[in-house]
């Protein structure tokens, strides 16, 4: 005899749905770099194996090198598919840095705003997470990433 006990065991909290909801961005952003094959199959298995009970907050994802910054809880985690790596960095460990050369015109590269995100640890282990603006109409752009880093780090 089937009995109704009121709950659901098969249904999903909201936090669990976004979670997934932000899983699945992640992955649809990286699906859409144009890496090898055997990279976009290392994040879709490697990486997205690793993220079925982590709670991102945020992600981004460079698309000239194929690297994504996932931003957790509590740290942050680097995917380089190139040397199949995943770094993971403590948010205490990480700062930001931000110049701005925007009045200094004899910039020698050309570098008119430049954010980082970087940790201290190992040279070897080290978080470079970088955006340059080389043109004033890209400077926007960065700082809302950086307004995020800040949030983020900050909360």
């Amino acid at each position: 005899m089937f009995k109704w006990d009121g709950v659901n065991q098969c249904t999903m909290s909201g936090e669990e749905t976004t979670g997934q909801l932000r899983v699945q961005e992640y992955l649809d952003d990286v699906s859409e770099l144009d890496i090898p094959s055997s990279q976009t199959q290392w994040y879709n298995i490697d990486v997205a194996s690793l993220l079925t009970s982590t709670k991102i907050i945020g992600h981004e994802v460079d698309k000239c090198t194929g690297n994504s910054l996932l931003f957790l809880e509590k740290s942050a985690m680097l995917c380089s598919p190139s040397s199949g790596k995943m770094q993971h960095f403590p948010k205490n460990l990480l700062h930001c840095f931000v110049d701005d050369n925007r009045d200094k015109c004899d910039e020698h590269d050309g570098v008119l705003f430049r954010a980082e995100l970087f940790s201290i640890s190992p040279t070897e282990e080290q978080l470079c997470w970088e955006h340059c603006c080389r043109s004033e109409m890209e400077v926007p752009d960065v700082q809302s990433r950086v307004a995020r880093w800040l949030s983020w780090l900050n909360s």
